[in-house]
């Protein structure tokens, strides 16, 4: 009987398990049509006239295509210009954040000092003062040092360090076992060498983490280009498709041709480094 009874609620838990996946894949499609459609859509506008585009009703499927937008985005902007200029600050800014910010999260977890755990509760701290606040003291700094209208000022700050990243690759290089660092000091080790060659080799899913957050914040800043850059051949790519809308008129469809250049190459960099991305952000914290 106990064994029949068994069988009979395993029976009745079947439907409730389908309907509990049914209701997670339906919401889960919503989800992402809530993100793609837009995506979709600055495509779908690129590859339209401009009578298309201002239709009314809106029009989803272009008829006729045309390629014209990205044609003339690549005339009437310099682009391989404001790209060049975007790379050279997302490859120094990322490396200057993954150099600092681990450098600082291993001495945080790694090494014994006086006072460590309040440095580390002043750094977290940090992350609640709002960036308008050290806005002008930033700025003048770089306008003493003659630094305006070059890509320094988006670049050097990286060099010191941010909260966000320490805090995440303190966490993770917590979870490291203290056995391998204790066994490489007894063989004499340096605290550089620890760090180089079992902090760094162990953690490549945090650090995958932070080049990927470090690399996206670099593409999209606007801010900052638009404080400290005004020549045009300086300007970033965020900075430089702003010229596409004027005060009075918006050539949206080369906004949204420009626009999926630049947003392209990070839905490409994204999808192959999503399972680092993934990983990182599920094991940062845990204890082993």
């Amino acid at each position: 009987m106990g064994s029949l009874r068994r069988v009979k609620r395993a029976n009745m838990k079947k439907p409730t398990a389908k309907l509990e996946k049914l209701f997670i894949y339906c919401v889960t499609l919503l989800l992402a049509a809530m993100f793609t459609i837009p995506f979709l859509w600055i495509i779908l506008t690129s590859v339209k006239t401009e009578a298309q585009i201002v239709r009314i009703p809106p029009e989803w499927v272009p008829d006729p295509l045309t390629f014209e937008n990205y044609t003339r985005s690549l005339t009437k902007l310099p682009l391989l210009t404001y790209t060049k200029n975007t790379l050279i600050v997302v490859v120094f800014f990322t490396f200057g954040i993954l150099l600092s910010s681990s450098l600082v999260a291993y001495s945080l977890s790694r090494l014994k000092w006086p006072d460590r755990d309040l440095v580390f509760y002043i750094v977290v701290g940090t992350l609640m003062i709002p960036a308008p606040v050290i806005m002008i003291p930033v700025f003048i700094l770089f306008k003493n040092l003659d630094l305006i209208n070059t890509l320094y000022p988006l670049i050097v700050p990286a060099f010191f360090g941010n909260a966000f990243f320490i805090f995440l690759l303190r966490q993770f290089f917590m979870t490291l076992p203290q056995d391998l660092f204790d066994a490489a000091r007894i063989d004499g080790a340096s605290e550089f060498r620890c760090y180089a060659t079992i902090a760094l080799p162990l953690s490549k899913p945090a650090l995958l983490t932070v080049i990927i957050f470090a690399g996206l914040a670099a593409w999209n800043d606007f801010m900052g280009p638009l404080i400290y850059l005004s020549s045009e051949d300086m300007k970033t790519l965020a900075l430089g498709l702003q010229s596409l809308k004027a005060q009075y008129i918006t050539e949206w469809g080369l906004l949204m041709a420009a626009s999926s250049i630049m947003t392209f190459p990070v839905i490409v960099a994204f999808f192959f480094a999503q399972r680092y991305f993934i990983e990182g952000i599920t094991l940062t914290g845990l204890k082993h």
